[in-house]
């Protein structure tokens, strides 16, 4: 019989299964629970994005595009890109891709050599070291403080850089603790960037879902276009989680390499989610900020309950999760999270699944109802009076 762990990648094998997928898996066994784990919209596709595919369906527009993407597509970015973030890249610095996660995956790539350091602030978003990893890097962790507003600050920053550095990624606005870096936090990071001569892989999926104020991309700031690679996408803005359409923004000389990347890998991204892409960006401003209002609604909201149950709750600025402290209860996240899920039927997902400093917090998402959210948070209350009342015996 063949032995697999001596034939397959000793790195594939290395890397651990997704904390967050997990608690899904559970969750497929189990009737009657109230979910609050999922990072995605519960809005469907505004109605003029989906038929902009229909039309282009019925009309036979079932081709390969260009590897990079239409240039219609690519141009639109351009324009949305300067209008909202005052970012000015050209079509041929932009490349479409198959979600924000295959642009994370072609900069990496495009970027690092075996051994070279990332440094990874979390808690964030799982995929950045295994894809670090798979490039040959070195993931270097940088632990967030919620005493900072889980922003990365220039200290720490600094003591994290060695002569092995190549890339730091900005994972702002930030799953899971729904932080942002505001323009004078952003200058202080540039500063030392330029000075040490690294690389930015700033992941902006969040980009529009910013409140009180516009988000900030580091690549607008003086000196950082040419050391910066954005990945973003449609998923978040537009509700477009299951298009898998995204986009890269780089100096052309990063985006060449990146484009033979994505040229071997993938080809391109589905034709008519990039139609649909096209009419998003045209006629979607209007969808972002009604969207926007709502998940702010929500925010505000959620994090009131939260506080009014008990929970230390940071309140965050941008994306649509909370990252509420539950230290005080005595259980760690994953007890925790794992209790309240068997005994009140509540799914969270543990801190923990975004970096080892996420012990004592959890993620609770707020992209679904007010109703919701509502009955969600009702059961996770009456799940804390019970661990008080435990821990009182």
């Amino acid at each position: 019989m063949t032995d697999y762990s001596k034939k397959l990648s000793k790195t594939a094998q290395s890397i651990s299964p997704s904390g967050i997928r997990k608690f899904f898996d559970i969750l497929d066994d189990m009737d009657d629970v109230t979910s609050l784990t999922v990072g995605q919209p519960d809005f469907a596709t505004p109605w003029h994005i989906r038929e902009a595919a229909i039309d282009a369906l019925s009309a036979g527009k079932t081709y390969y595009t260009s590897n990079a993407g239409l240039t219609p597509l690519r141009e639109e970015i351009s324009k949305y890109v300067k209008r909202r973030f005052s970012l000015d890249y050209g079509k041929d610095e932009i490349i479409t891709t198959v979600g924000g996660s295959e642009a994370i995956d072609l900069a990496m790539r495009a970027l690092i050599d075996p051994g070279d350091e990332v440094i990874i602030p979390v808690p964030s978003f799982v995929c950045y070291g295994p894809i670090a990893r798979l490039a040959g890097g070195v993931p270097v962790y940088v632990d967030l403080d919620e005493k900072d507003g889980f922003t990365l600050t220039p200290e720490k920053l600094e003591r994290a850089i060695t002569p092995k550095t190549k890339l730091l990624v900005l994972p702002f606005p930030n799953n899971p603790t729904g932080s942002v870096m505001r323009l004078p936090e952003l200058e202080k990071i540039a500063d030392i960037i330029e000075k040490k001569d690294i690389f930015v892989l700033s992941d902006e999926i969040y980009a529009e879902l910013t409140y009180k104020g516009r988000h900030v991309s580091i690549a607008s700031l003086d000196g950082m276009r040419e050391r910066t690679i954005i990945a973003s996408g449609f998923s978040k803005a537009y509700a477009m989680t299951g298009w898998r359409l995204g986009y890269t923004l780089a100096p052309r000389e990063i985006s060449v390499q990146m484009l033979k990347i994505h040229q071997y890998a993938i080809m391109c991204a589905p034709t008519a989610s990039q139609y649909a892409g096209i009419e998003a960006l045209c006629a979607g401003d209007e969808d972002i900020e009604y969207m926007k209002a709502e998940y702010d609604r929500r925010r505000l909201y959620i994090v009131n309950c939260l506080r009014s149950a008990g929970f230390e709750c940071y309140e965050p600025l941008g994306a649509f999760y909370v990252f509420p402290n539950i230290s005080k209860y005595g259980l760690d996240s994953e007890s925790f999270c794992s209790r309240l899920l068997y005994e009140n039927k509540v799914a969270i997902v543990p801190g923990t699944a975004f970096g080892s400093c996420g012990e004592g917090f959890a993620r609770i998402s707020y992209a679904y109802s007010v109703k919701h959210i509502s009955s969600a948070v009702e059961k996770l209350a009456d799940f804390a009076n019970k661990i008080k009342n435990e821990r009182k015996l």
